[in-house]
């Protein structure tokens, strides 16, 4: 066992170094990666235009690479270009040094204002990066560093790539980066170096000079003349008070209701703070050599006052608080809430202590007891009013939310029509003093489905929405909806009409609390008109029965009588159930009844044409043309008819599943048919009423003309006439306009069975009102808020006429109306439109700190205003805005002046100090300030073309730049060297 064991311990490993290892793998990737991008090769591209890095298109391509276990992000960065005819210039491609040096020497983008770093320091139109894939990973080493650098080298070399290559070295917000970029017998290599602290010497110009000299080694002598380009930055932070026009709202103004009601109505605008925090003045020297100017530590030429060229650019104020955008989105919080209103009250509408609850709690129980007392002083509505007052007595003034005068002045702008002594006379909706307007901000609401702008509801969004930031928050507007409701059911129990409601059915294209309330509308019309037509006709009647006595036509019958009535009242419904629980609109007075008899209705019941002919015509609105009656030639009556019955989206909704749920078998078919002709049945009875004697071919040449199908025929005299007949739609057995016509009787509107019960239906919304919760009230108002803040924004921005601002505009209704034309929608989408419309508040916020720093309304002449106004246009919209004229045009004359006034008002000091400071000339000039503070950032710019590192090498470019603020001081050089000649 022994010997077999040896063997085994011999054996060693073997390294086989024609494997791969890890740094060629890596190697390779790169390589693979740079040929699927088809960068291989040299591809010369235009020369660049001026400008072109800003307003160009810039794209890149990204991928991951590894280097063993440790991932990288290859990205390549390019200028979008149209690509250029190779065609008959391969020979010359050859000896051409590669495009990114090319780029070096350019001077039509220096210092462009938005552009990769590397853009920037370079010029470089095309680029490739490798950096950690992972933003907290960073190659700290040396050695790593070189090992990539090495890398990069490598495959540039095996793939032929002229795009420079660029590693990531150190922690990411260094932005520290070397490179490099090979070409035929040239190679450039990037080189960086970066400093918290600016070392004295190269605090300036010449400094700069001899380090760059010194790094390009040139062996020829004079030197080359080094061009140079300059900018220097200067910001202004101080703004002056009087700068910012945004007035404050008169908050004490607005809680002590001085101010007139129809503050309510308004929306504040505009930002609580300056949205323009700094103004940066950049003065550059585009072409310099180094013998022109003179810049080192003792003296310098660079006065940015006499600089070329001037350009501007803002900072924004990052999310500046903003009125209006605040206003809508603490109401949409409210939407989030679950609570109920009695439980932000902190006490239900009818709990009450002691003696006082007795009182309410018996209140119900007397509406059934016998009683003497007119049943009338005991409605819901005088109980409601009585629990109200008893409510603020226990709840005390100083709980109560709102105060007397905001809940007063909220309640006459709401109700203006409260404010006349005889609120009786109010008898039309306030729709007449709002004509409605055609124009396209009017008719929003149709794709906001919202509400009119002159509408209640869009006033009580707004008088909520100001309610919940002024005063008293949740708890408030669930006060100011308690007090709404009772003022709803208030209205309802005494027949005033509600303003601020168009009259009609309510319209299926705005909210549904706007239905709601245009449902409740209709109900106190139905109700106050059939109140007033029984007090005219008891008014008629009553000399006709017992003198003073104008109770209902029911308590005067004989059995005999009320056993018929009550038999017609069967026939005539049979195709409905039951009746409406309130039964005092039938049958209103004595003589209705008799006519109703003498009539001899119920010999009608059996009998045909003939029969009904002898009937009384009754409830005739007007005659229909020259149409007759077939049977007996008598003219054709329009009666007067029952008006459907007013639908709200959500009963319709409701109807539609009750019908669905009947099914598809003949007997559901047959049902369904039926409940949806109570209208057609109503008409039916109208019509016989009208029109004693007629058929049902009269009832539909006038109902449905389409059916009743006339032919031209020869009759036996020769004559042609006119012979009619019913469509075949109408001639189909069991057909329910037949069935329909042979059930109605003729009996006249004013008898009929309601179609549409307002009692139940008023009670219905009044208890919907009465259930929601300041969330629900929230969600149904709150595309009346984006409305109103939309027209606000609208109206704002056509003071200030901003082109930019329109199309966002226009895109906020755009996307508003997709998101709100829906039932619930997404709390998210609906932050995404507030945060737009917050965006435009800014976007014009931003343009009037500009107009009113530039003084664009002071101009005299109208041509220097209309340059400034282009001017603080194009600083809104663009980066980076060049000043015409420099420092000697007339923008540059008040920036200028912005920048003197910001320099003595941080030197200012107090008079003894003035004094002592008072002496001879040249110490007043000494102490005098400057029109300028220190630049905050110096940006240089170093070109020449040297032949390097041998005399006799090919001249190639050379560029470095610097840049020195505070603290940060960085060098990024590019360096060429010739290859081939060394």
């Amino acid at each position: 066992m022994a010997a077999d064991s040896e063997p085994e311990s011999e054996v060693f490993e073997i390294t086989d170094f024609t494997t791969a290892s890890e740094w060629e793998r890596f190697i390779s990737k790169v390589e693979e990666v740079l040929n699927d991008w088809k960068l291989i090769g040299n591809s010369l591209g235009k020369p660049l235009e001026k400008g072109i890095f800003t307003s160009g298109t810039w794209e890149e391509k990204s991928d991951e690479i590894f280097f063993a276990d440790f991932k990288f992000s290859v990205t390549h960065h390019y200028l979008v270009q149209e690509s250029t005819d190779k065609e008959g210039k391969d020979e010359l491609l050859e000896d051409v040094i590669p495009q990114s040096m090319q780029d070096l020497l350019c001077m039509n983008n220096d210092f462009p204002p938005r552009a990769h770093c590397l853009v920037r320091w370079y010029g470089l139109r095309e680029f490739v990066v490798i950096a950690p894939a992972a933003h907290s990973d960073a190659v700290l080493s040396e050695s790593k560093c070189n090992l990539l650098l090495s890398s990069v080298s490598i495959a540039l070399g095996n793939t032929g790539c002229q795009v420079p290559l660029f590693v990531q070295i150190h922690h990411k917000w260094r932005r520290m980066y070397v490179g490099e970029c090979q070409g035929p017998g040239v190679r450039t290599d990037f080189e960086m170096v970066h400093l918290r602290k600016v070392p004295n010497q190269y605090t300036h110009l010449s400094g700069l000079l001899d380090i760059f000299k010194s790094k390009i080694g040139c062996p020829l002598t004079p030197l080359p003349p080094v061009s140079i380009a300059i900018r220097f930055t200067y910001v202004l932070q101080d703004w002056q008070q009087y700068f910012w026009p945004q007035q404050p709202p008169d908050i004490d103004a607005l809680v002590g209701g001085e101010v007139g009601g129809l503050e309510f109505g308004k929306l504040p605008f505009g930002a609580c703070e300056d949205p323009i925090s700094e103004l940066h003045l950049a003065t550059t020297w585009p072409h310099l050599t180094e013998g022109i100017i003179v810049d080192n530590d003792v003296y310098s030429d660079l006065d940015p006052i006499q600089a070329p060229h001037w350009s501007v650019r803002v900072r924004k104020a990052e999310n500046p608080q903003c009125l209006l955008g605040d206003f809508v989105t603490e109401f949409f919080k409210i939407c989030r809430r679950k609570e109920s209103t009695d439980e932000i009250l902190g006490r239900s509408a009818f709990e009450e202590e002691g003696k006082e609850t007795a009182d309410i709690t018996h209140a119900l129980s007397k509406l059934t007891e016998p009683a003497s007392v007119p049943i009338h002083k005991l409605s819901v509505s005088n109980m409601v009013h009585t629990a109200k007052k008893k409510i603020r007595k226990h709840r005390g003034v100083e709980e109560s939310p709102l105060n007397n005068d905001v809940l007063n002045t909220i309640l006459l702008f709401l109700f203006p029509d409260a404010v006349s002594e005889k609120p009786l006379d109010v008898t039309t909706s306030t729709d007449n003093n709002y004509p409605p307007s055609e124009s396209e901000d009017y008719n929003l609401y149709n794709q906001f489905k919202s509400a009119p702008s002159d509408s209640l509801t869009y006033k009580l969004a707004l008088c909520l929405c100001m309610i919940n930031f002024y005063h008293g928050g949740l708890k408030g507007v669930a006060h100011l909806w308690q007090e709404f409701v009772l003022e709803m059911r208030f209205r309802w129990e005494n027949n005033f009409l509600i303003p601020g409601l168009a009259s009609g059915p309510p319209d299926l294209r705005c909210c549904l609390l706007h239905q709601k309330l245009q449902m409740l509308n209709c109900c106190i019309e139905r109700k106050k008109a059939r109140d007033e037509g029984k007090k005219s006709s008891a008014s008629d009647n009553v000399t006709n029965i017992y003198p003073g006595d104008a109770g209902k036509a029911g308590d005067h019958l004989g059995p005999d009588d009320l056993k018929e009535t009550d038999k017609d009242k069967g026939e005539v419904g049979k195709s409905w159930d039951s009746w409406s629980d309130s039964e005092e609109e039938f049958f209103e007075c004595l003589s209705d009844t008799e006519e109703l008899k003498g009539n001899g209705q119920e010999s009608g019941k059996k009998g045909g044409p003939k029969e009904m002919a002898n009937l009384r015509p009754e409830g005739r609105l007007y005659q229909h043309g020259k149409l007759t009656l077939l049977h007996n030639g008598e003219p054709l009556y329009i009666p007067v008819t029952q008006e459907p019955a007013p639908m709200t989206e959500d009963l319709l909704e409701e109807q539609s599943e009750v019908l669905a749920k009947l099914g598809t078998s003949a007997e559901g078919a047959h049902l369904r048919a039926r409940m949806q002709s109570a209208c057609l049945l109503s008409d039916m009875e109208s019509f016989k009423a009208a029109n004693p004697g007629c058929s049902l071919e009269d009832f539909v040449r006038w109902y449905s003309p389409r059916d009743y199908v006339e032919e031209e025929v020869i009759d036996e005299k020769g004559n042609v006439v006119l012979k009619g007949e019913l469509s075949a739609r109408m001639k189909i057995p069991s057909n329910m306009w037949v069935e329909a016509w042979e059930t109605a009787k003729p009996v006249p509107a004013r008898r009929q069975r309601r179609l549409f019960d307002d009692t139940r239906e008023a009670e219905k919304v009044l208890h919907y009102l009465a259930i929601q919760k300041p969330a629900d009230l929230a969600r149904h108002l709150l595309p009346s808020v984006i409305h109103a803040a939309v027209l606000k924004v609208k109206e704002e921005e056509s003071l200030e006429n901003i082109s930019s601002v329109k199309k966002i505009i226009k895109q906020i209704i755009s996307h508003s109306s997709k998101v709100l034309h829906f039932p619930n929608p997404e709390d998210k989408k609906l932050e995404e439109i507030i945060h737009q419309i917050t965006n435009v508040e800014a976007l014009i916020a931003r343009a009037r700190s500009l107009k009113a720093k530039f003084g664009t309304e002071k101009c005299e002449q109208e041509e220097e205003k209309e340059d400034l106004e282009r001017f603080v246009s194009c600083l809104l919209e663009q980066p980076e805005v060049l000043v015409t004229g420099a420092g000697r045009g007339h923008a540059g004359r008040i920036i200028h002046k912005l920048f003197v006034n910001a320099q003595r008002a941080a030197a200012m000091t107090p008079p003894e100090e003035e004094s002592k400071r008072m002496g001879s000339p040249e110490e007043r000039r000494q102490n005098s300030v400057s029109d300028f503070p220190p630049p905050a950032g110096r940006e240089f710019i170093l070109r020449t073309t040297v032949p390097r590192p041998a005399p006799y090498s090919k001249a190639l470019p050379q560029r470095m730049y610097s840049v020195l603020t505070k603290e940060d001081f960085r060098l990024a050089g590019a360096f060429s060297s010739d290859t081939s000649f060394f």
